[in-house]
Formats: structure tokens, C-alpha cells, sequence
């Protein structure tokens, strides 16, 4: 007997993040090649998410790595450029799990990518044929977009006061799963660039993880890699997706410390 759309399609996160677990994530922005969701699995990671926002890959190596992702169990997202409907398809289509949408200040951009994300009745995503998600296979239209709609998470990301304000309008839009906090953006927007201590960043993200409880969603960390005792503090709070960092950060930090080791040697 053959397996059916909602057996073949699984995403790891959305399960852990439902039994309350804690998710990690690793930032892809530099790498090109498939190797790294294999060293994602490797290291432990529960999920990648592919910068496309913030670097040059393209929508061609965005997909390898999702699909390579895909097929070994660690959740592939996409951070789009926009929130623009095509590139939001685009890289759904490619073998993501789901898309971190940056910039979004109010329920209606919510609204907008929840739209461009889910099949209808839920959404207006437009039904492209075959997906990797589904192993290529020709299923039942109905089947297979349930299954879609149940695995595909939409993110929304904060990034600004104005998104803490409407934390609880954004939060109780149907079809959003989770608010990823961007702490460095939400930092410079507030007038405060690099002050991570400061009480108002603890006061966002109580604001949002309180809202995002309300209306059961989950919240993510971001921006907080180099300061893991404040990450911790947040999800002691009530946040369950951390992204630890990228990795450009991971080569170059790791890099540096051994350069430093044989420049200490070299001194003895």
C-alpha cells in the first residue's frame, strides 16, 4: 500500500515546536552546495533557513539545498527578499517548508503572505504540478494540498516598534504560525543599534511572546547569536525557534581561532 501526501510530507520543526520543544536553526548565506544540510543534520541543527534576503543565492541553489534538506529530515525555510507573491511561491515550490517573511508591521501583510503561502480554501497559492516535497508523485489535488497546507509554516518576522505595537493583531492572523523576533533591525529601529541589554528589547519580546501565546503561536529568537545567556533568558520566556547564526559566522569565528592558535605558537 502506498503512503498518502501526509505521510510522504513531514516537517520536523512544526512537530517539535507542537510538543513544546525547543528548534534550532542554522542561517545559510554563504555556502553553494548541497554539503551543507548534511552538515546541518550532522552538527544536530533541526532546520536551515536559506538567506535569500540577505545574500546573493540564487533561486536555483535555494532549492538544491532545500530539497537536499528535505530529504534528510531537517526542516528547509527560506528567508524571501519580499513578500511579493512569486517569491513567495517560488521558493515553496522549490522544496521549502516554509518562508520567513521580513518586514511585516501589520496584519495585513500577514494576511498577504499567509495568502500567497496556502493552498486554497486557505490561501491563493497557485497549484504548480509535482513537488520534491512529494517526492514528484501524482496524488489526489485535495490530498495533496491539505498535506501541503498542514506542513508549510509562514513566519513573520519583526523588525520594527511598529510590529511590537500590533504584536496581537499580526499574532492572531489565521495561518501564521510563528514570529520570528529580528533583534538587530528591531535594536536600529528603536534608536538603540547593539544595545541587546536594553529593557525595551526584553519588553518586546515579553509583549510578543505573551500575544503569541493568546492566540497559539510560537515565537523565534534571531539576531542573538553572540549573546546566547540573552537567548536562553527568552526562551525561558516562552520562545522555541533559536537561530544561532550563519554560516559565514561559523567559518570565519572558527577560522580566526585557529589563525590565533599557530600565532600563538609561533610566539612560544
Amino acid at each position: 500500500m502506498s503512503a498518502g501526501p501526509s505521510e510522504i510530507v513531514r516537517n520536523n520543526v512544526k512537530e517539535k515546536l507542537a510538543r513544546g520543544e525547543v528548534v534550532s536553526s542554522i542561517t545559510v548565506r554563504l555556502v553553494r552546495s548541497i554539503e551543507i544540510a548534511r552538515i546541518a543534520k550532522t552538527a544536530g541543527f533541526d532546520s536551515i533557513y536559506v538567506d535569500v534576503e540577505h545574500s546573493s543565492l540564487s533561486l536555483e541553489t535555494t532549492s538544491q539545498i532545500c530539497i537536499a534538506a528535505l530529504e534528510i529530515g531537517v526542516a528547509p525555510f527560506v528567508r524571501v527578499p519580499s513578500t511579493r507573491p512569486e517569491h513567495v511561491s517560488r521558493a515553496l515550490d522549490g522544496g521549502a517548508l516554509g518562508v520567513i517573511a521580513p518586514h511585516i508591521r501589520s496584519a495585513a501583510a500577514a494576511r498577504e503572505v499567509v495568502a500567497s503561502a496556502k493552498y486554497p480554501p486557505f490561501g491563493e497559492r497557485s497549484m504548480g504540478g509535482a513537488l520534491p516535497h512529494l517526492q514528484y508523485r501524482s496524488l489526489p489535488a485535495a490530498e495533496a494540498n491539505a498535506a501541503m497546507n498542514e506542513a508549510t509554516m509562514v513566519v513573520v518576522q519583526f523588525e520594527t516598534a511598529d510590529a511590537i505595537d500590533r504584536v496581537d493583531e499580526i499574532s492572531a492572523v489565521e495561518g501564521v504560525d510563528m514570529v520570528l523576533m529580528g533583534t538587530n533591525d528591531l535594536l536600529a529601529d528603536m534608536g538603540l543599534p547593539g544595545q541587546y541589554e536594553h529593557e525595551r528589547v526584553r519588553e518586546a519580546y515579553s509583549r510578543t511572546i505573551a500575544a503569541c501565546k493568546r492566540h497559539g503561536k510560537h515565537v523565534g529568537v534571531g539576531g542573538l547569536a553572540t549573546r546566547p545567556k540573552l537567548a536562553a533568558e527568552f526562551v525561558k520566556m516562552g520562545a522555541r525557534y533559536v537561530s544561532t547564526g550563519t554560516d559565514l559566522a561559523f567559518l570565519l569565528a572558527e577560522s580566526t581561532a585557529r589563525a590565533k592558535q599557530v600565532h600563538e605558537i609561533a610566539l612560544r
